[in-house]
């Protein structure tokens, strides 16, 4: 959302967002390094797609008379900290509102409803994806929150006394929601679905199931961005972050949960817009100096300093200790500590197990790299205050940086298999090598690793190992490699009495080169790597 927001702002602000300018701006944003996508068949339905939803419906774009960036939205492109401009936003997300108004078979919505979720969380200690997913998105007024509360009490009454398969008992109650939620277009027989000429009821809840569980991956990504919650990965639970009770306790409190100007647009675009609003724990200079001496006791704090030069110090401080966190952790893991949980967690990703695959996979790749060998490997996904995985790293970089000293290696992550995967990820992988090496200016390689590796990828990647593209720099070394193989050359590392160096992942690379140069086609050079792969450290 981010750059695309930047990229409207350098082209396109005090133009009219019409077709013409929508056009215009999917042309551009399609020559972007982080535009990951394909082929657009209509341009402008993509552009309001992309702009006329989350930027326009969070306060960040105007796009009436004439496209302008809020207030709000300078934010989002300038502050060194996203956070706390997210979070403010999310709070004032409302429906109804001038920009959603109620259709003629929709809910009567009274709700903010991102605010509600924060207030669920709290009131519980700890939520289920599940709940949220079944319950939670069901309080389209406010004052349905005492309701939803019991409905979950005894949803986990039931899932304690519920004696067969768990997913089974899900569904079941899922689909009694969903019937009882859309009882007036199943009695009236209106449940063909958009997409499908399947008019059957089944048809239609499966359907509308899965939409359900779009909008609260798509909340739960947003609730992350606040820096407010955590998300056990293993449990699929939401809770607060202990050091932040405080302050979700005080917008809590604060905010009003009644929707406001609903009918008035310019009042709400201005309200929606303004970055400073509403009103946060952080903006309260006495609690700040409080909340700093209680995390920072051994941080001298002057208390005539000014409150956004305060932000500005704390921000630096919980970055400082987020990185000796993540420190303290890559050494952990280089010293094998954390050999058995890597393994695990790639065994649970396996298994579908965990929330977040993408994300999981792509954490769990970089501490692989960081224990197999001894380079200086850089995750680009972003991390939390904590040091835990937030989100998975942009489109216009690589997933993971691997520095050797005289030589570097890029390593990128999918979980997408099929010709999707050689769709969305073949050129990207080659354009972030590219972009690497004339970066570093030495010679660097890239491992591609997805839990299976698709006909179309392999014979992508061959490809570039025979062709001098000047565009991508010369020839591109880039290995695919299933996880299963790339788990064992963990192990190999792990048993290993020395720790593996550089001369060897290097050869590895080097003997790719060499044996794309003699194979007779993709397949077999495929499965000679893949064989020098398994036994890498011979």
């Amino acid at each position: 959302m981010i750059p695309e927001i930047e990229l409207l702002k350098q082209n396109f602000e005090g133009k009219e967002w019409n077709t013409e300018s929508q056009k215009a701006f999917m042309e551009l944003l399609q020559k972007e390094d982080f535009f990951n996508g394909q082929g657009i068949k209509d341009p402008a339905f993509s552009a309001r797609d992309r702009i006329n939803r989350a930027p326009k419906a969070l306060g960040f774009v105007q796009l009436s008379p004439v496209i302008k960036i809020t207030p709000a939205g300078e934010q989002l492109i300038s502050a060194k900290r996203k956070e706390e401009v997210f979070l403010r936003q999310l709070l004032k997300f409302q429906l109804p509102s001038p920009f959603h108004t109620p259709g003629k078979h929709s809910a009567n919505f009274c709700v903010k409803p991102y605010l509600e979720i924060f207030r669920l969380i709290r009131f519980f200690g700890s939520l289920k994806f599940d709940e949220l997913m079944i319950f939670g998105l069901q309080m389209v007024d406010y004052h349905q929150f005492d309701a939803i509360v019991d409905k979950i009490n005894k949803f986990r009454v039931d899932k304690a006394q519920n004696k067969g398969s768990y997913r089974t008992f899900r569904t079941k109650y899922l689909y009694g929601e969903l019937k009882e939620m859309y009882k007036d277009e199943i009695k009236i027989g209106a449940i063909k679905t958009r997409e499908s000429n399947d008019k059957s009821l089944e048809k239609f809840l499966s359907t509308k199931a899965s939409n359900m569980r779009d909008y609260t991956d798509a909340c739960v990504r947003y609730l992350r961005a606040t820096g407010m919650v955590n998300i056990s990965h293993v449990g699929k639970t939401l809770s607060i972050i202990p050091e932040k009770e405080e302050e979700v306790d005080y917008f809590l409190d604060a905010i009003d949960r009644k929707p406001c100007f609903v009918d008035l647009q310019k009042e709400y675009e201005e309200y929606l817009g303004d970055s400073q609003i509403p009103v946060l724990w952080s903006d309260n200079k006495d609690m700040l100096l409080e909340k700093m001496r209680k995390e920072f006791p051994n941080v001298h704090v002057d208390e005539t300093t000014p409150l956004q030069t305060l932000k500005d110090a704390f921000n630096n401080w919980i970055y400082i200790r987020q990185q000796n966190l993540i420190s303290e952790e890559i050494t952990s893991i280089k010293d094998g500590n954390q050999y058995d949980d890597i393994q695990n967690t790639f065994t649970q990703i396996e298994d579908n197990e965990l929330y977040d695959i993408p994300l999981m996979l792509e954490w769990n790749v970089w501490r692989a790299m960081t224990m197999l060998d001894g380079g200086d490997i850089k995750a680009n996904l972003k991390f939390d205050d904590f040091g835990k995985p937030m989100s998975t790293a942009q489109g216009n970089m690589a997933d993971i940086v691997c520095d050797y000293g005289d030589f570097g290696v890029t390593v990128e992550v999918t979980t997408m298999s099929g010709q999707r995967q050689y769709e969305m990820e073949g050129e990207p992988v080659s354009r972030h090598l590219a972009k690497q090496k004339k970066a570093d200016g030495k010679p660097t390689y890239c491992l591609f690793v997805a839990p299976t590796i698709n006909e179309a990828s392999i014979a992508h990647f061959f490809m570039l190992h025979r062709t001098n593209i000047s565009y991508y720099g010369g020839k591109s070394t880039i290995i695919p490699m299933e996880l299963s193989v790339f788990k064992k050359m963990l192990e190999d590392s792990h048993k290993a009495s020395y720790i593996p160096s550089p001369k060897q992942v290097k050869n590895f690379f080097l003997a790719s080169n060499d044996i794309a140069d003699k194979a007779a086609d993709e397949k077999s050079w495929y499965e000679a790597i893949k064989s020098r792969a398994l036994h890498w450290l011979e």
